[in-house]
């Protein structure tokens, strides 16, 4: 692809959610999206194999469609109230039908279907670009009207969410489809938040997305998209042993890892607001991910697939690149529960 072409579509995708997050007009926030979307599915279509082609049309089936219903309930509430905001004079349908559309863009279960067809058919960089910088404008559309939605719908989103996330990446060999059901597991639990305490929201996406770039940039030093490739590493890159089973472990949520501080913050809060059905099933769910991240670590560390005798010796001849960003990611996605007072309470 030409390099103009490629810094005008990484700056477009860029400026998408900026824009969607500096607007509180309603109609600049759907410009923001619809630059988002546009932008990234030439990246997505940029490898031409069948299955990527796949990926990009349902990617862009799924978005226009979550798209149109939110320019509809935009048009529909101009219509109403003469404004481009909404208030908490406008009907309760465009709200509903904004946080439906929303999910779906999200990937919120039983909106989600198309998430991990789509991860799994791109390249291994475009999938975190999916799954880390375009949750961000709806997120914080979510965040703006957060006071006006439904607490209800929101929380059978949240725990549909978590429960097909958790279960979804059981039986996953995919690399990349487990880590599409990871992202919906953990939206699941920005939106169990958001009826209460919105900063924790902002605050589990951060985490979120310090943890997904370095568990990323693993997989792609030697392209591992599936569970046998990954456990190749031992012999080529010793080192990531290590910061793979930390990564996973810590987006598992598993103290006394940077992944327990958003967990623990939430069901505090849930708890606080009485909520104890939905903490207690959320916290039972968050063992099942954590299960399927185990096994990932079991079959990377602790056991040894077939090889032939030459890739054992991979690690003597091969040199790979000094990466200093996923070491300091590494140790921010591991070692920040300390900082916790400073950043929940």
């Amino acid at each position: 692809m030409n390099p103009i072409t490629i810094i005008i579509i990484y700056f477009t995708i860029l400026m998408g959610p900026v824009i969607t997050m500096a607007s509180t007009n309603l109609m600049l926030m759907w410009v923001g999206l619809e630059m988002s979307l546009l932008a990234i599915i030439p990246l997505l279509i940029n490898k031409k194999n069948p299955r990527s082609t796949e990926a990009a049309t349902k990617y862009f089936i799924t978005q226009a469609t979550a798209s149109m219903i939110i320019l509809l309930a935009i048009i529909l509430n101009y219509k109403q109230l003469g404004m481009w905001t909404f208030q908490p004079q406008t009907n309760s349908i465009l709200i509903n039908m904004t946080l439906i559309s929303l999910s779906m863009k999200l990937g919120l279960a039983p909106f989600h279907f198309w998430l991990p067809e789509v991860t799994q058919g791109i390249p291994l960089h475009t999938g975190l670009i999916l799954l880390t910088w375009q949750k961000i404008a709806p997120l914080s559309i979510l965040f703006q009207i957060f006071h006006l939605l439904n607490p209800t719908i929101i929380m059978t989103l949240a725990i549909t969410s978590i429960f097909m996330g958790a279960w979804g990446g059981l039986n996953q060999t995919q690399t990349r489809k487990i880590m599409a059901f990871s992202s919906i597991a953990h939206m699941g639990w920005m939106l169990a938040i958001l009826p209460y305490n919105p900063n924790l929201m902002l605050l589990n996406l951060t985490i979120y997305i310090i943890l997904t770039i370095p568990m990323f940039m693993v997989l792609m030093t030697n392209s591992s998209t599936t569970i046998n490739s990954i456990s190749l590493l031992w012999n080529k890159t010793p080192m990531i042993l290590m910061i793979t089973s930390l990564l996973l472990l810590s987006l598992g949520g598993l103290p006394p890892l940077t992944g327990f501080l958003p967990k623990w913050a939430i069901i505090t809060e849930l708890l606080k607001n009485n909520c104890l059905t939905m903490a207690t099933l959320m916290a039972m769910m968050a063992l099942l991910n954590l299960f399927f991240y185990t096994r990932l670590i079991y079959s990377i560390s602790l056991t040894m697939f077939p090889t032939n005798n030459n890739s054992k010796m991979t690690s003597h001849h091969e040199h790979t690149k000094h990466n200093f960003i996923l070491p300091i990611l590494t140790t921010i996605s591991t070692m920040t529960l300390p900082l916790s007072p400073q950043l929940v309470w």
